[in-house]
């Protein structure tokens, strides 16, 4: 009996990933420090942009098979690049990291407080950002709902 490869899946490769950041979070949190360092912030935010860049893949083959799949992934995705939005504003909120000062608010909101960005987190955020402004209306990112019902 001759053995056959066979190729590679998203089956063989999602549950390590999800027993990686289970595993992660379980070994890191219960003993880590308090404030989630900027470290930490940047790999969440690679995350969650690979994550994007899945759920776009599959929104865009499937939707035009079974649009309404689609539209339940295409609703994910949007999802997901909020909250890759929303980490990345941490990291800029974050304790800094040579001198463990913390930003306060009003420094958040007028822009960067510790100056230049962070390549990788910055750099990764706008490559990200120009495929959602191709995917996604302004609406369809700010909007208290994301997804089409279609009957």
């Amino acid at each position: 009996m001759s053995r056959t490869a066979h190729a590679p899946t998203a089956q063989d490769f999602v549950p390590f990933a999800t027993a990686a950041i289970d595993f992660h979070r379980a070994l890191n949190l219960p003993a880590g420090p308090l404030v989630t360092s900027r470290t930490e912030l940047d790999l969440l935010h690679g995350h969650l942009i690979a994550v994007y860049e899945l759920l776009d893949a599959h929104a865009l083959r499937t939707g035009s098979l079974v649009p309404v799949e689609g539209d339940c992934l295409s609703a994910a995705r949007t999802r997901i690049w909020q909250a890759a939005d929303h980490v990345h504003a941490a990291f800029h909120a974050a304790p800094r990291p040579d001198s463990g000062e913390v930003p306060d608010r009003e420094a958040c909101r007028a822009g960067l407080p510790e100056g230049a960005p962070e390549p990788t987190i910055c750099r990764r955020h706008q490559t990200a950002a120009r495929l959602v402004r191709r995917r996604s209306t302004p609406a369809d990112l700010h909007g208290p709902f994301t997804g089409l019902i279609r009957h």
